[in-house]
């Protein structure tokens, strides 16, 4: 049984975060009292952000009011930032135009009114898990709205669908088609964990974070019916991505795991693709551990103005417009050879 296979027999594992450490307790239990999930109530916001960093989450509900009314859209914008693979739900306390647009422009997969049965919450944790969309029929016409008179949606390099590959184009075309992550998965081969990837990285490369987003611009950029003419063959990209692979790219490790898994460049190997899964596995939490040793070892020598610049210019550089980087202590980790040193010199 392939990795993507058990993650979809498990519980699905979602953490709370509400008003009140009360509110939040009462709603986990209610989710998995009702819909038979794994539920963690969250005491603060910075909470959720080292339970996705712990991988011990699916998805994550947000309230829009937190320690004040609207702080939870900034805490969306900040986890969608480090943590776009995690969908988010929000809860509103009011389903009004402004909220509900501000919410899926914050990052949310889902939105719920504060009085919505704990039936209906559970059905939308399954559904933006699938990689869906949750919201009502007006909700839905709130944001077409918006879409509909915004500015056109242009690719982060100006390139739009010419940077995807055929295989990526294949999913935008079955998602242009009404089809959901289950379906294109039945109709390409692929395990519904794949496809949700592959819509990750089509967001990434055409620069929307959304699967609305990407229809609005599918409807605005014809999405080209051939294959794309490129140098590399199926074999060429698997010989590439194993390289990559074996010099330590976790990326490429996680994708050489796939191309086993699916045949895609060579045959069908589900030992050699676990092996690359749990190589992936190990290098991020290698590297997990490096970037721990060096925050802790820089926080004690910065002032809190200059840790809020650096927080600006990252967030700069992720997405070119909010400050979307937690400012937060890092978490301390037991290391015996840290991976650098800094000094006040």
């Amino acid at each position: 049984m392939l990795a993507s296979e058990i993650l979809e027999t498990r519980p699905l594992r979602v953490i709370v975060v509400d008003s009140s450490e009360m509110h939040s307790q009462l709603l986990a239990d209610g989710i998995e009292r009702i819909g038979q999930l794994r539920a963690l109530a969250a005491s603060a916001s910075a909470d959720v952000f080292e339970a996705a960093s712990q991988g011990q989450i699916d998805v994550a509900i947000i309230s829009s009011t937190l320690d004040e009314p609207g702080q939870g859209f900034e805490v969306v914008r900040s986890f969608r930032s480090l943590h776009p693979d995690l969908p988010v739900v929000m809860l509103l306390e009011s389903s009004k135009r402004d909220k509900v647009v501000q919410a899926f422009r914050a990052g949310a997969r889902g939105v719920l009114g504060r009085h919505a049965s704990l039936v209906d919450l559970c059905k939308c944790i399954r559904c933006v898990h699938e990689g869906q969309v949750w919201a009502s029929s007006e909700e839905m016409r709130f944001v077409i709205d918006v879409l509909a008179n915004s500015p056109d949606i242009s690719a982060v390099d100006h390139q739009g669908m010419d940077l995807l590959s055929d295989r990526e184009l294949e999913v935008v075309r079955s998602l242009a088609e009404g089809l959901t992550n289950r379906e294109i998965g039945e109709r390409l081969g692929l395990s519904r964990h794949t496809v949700k990837n592959y819509l990750f990285r089509v967001f990434d490369k055409v620069g929307v974070s959304s699967r609305m987003e990407l229809l609005h611009l599918t409807m605005r950029q014809a999405v080209p019916q051939g294959s794309l003419q490129q140098e590399k063959t199926p074999s060429s990209e698997f010989e590439a991505c194993r390289k990559a692979a074996e010099d330590g790219s976790p990326d490429a490790q996680l994708a050489l795991a796939e191309m086993y898994a699916n045949g895609e460049g060579t045959a069908r190997d589900h030992v050699a693709a676990y092996m690359w899964c749990l190589r992936s596995e190990r290098a991020l939490v290698e590297l997990w551990e490096r970037v721990n040793v060096a925050k802790a070892e820089l926080f004690p020598l910065m002032n809190s103005e200059g840790i809020l610049d650096a927080q600006h210019q990252a967030s700069q550089w992720l997405d070119g417009s909010d400050d979307r980087c937690s400012a937060l202590p890092p978490r301390p980790v037991a290391v015996e050879k840290p991976a650098a040193k800094f000094s006040t010199a």
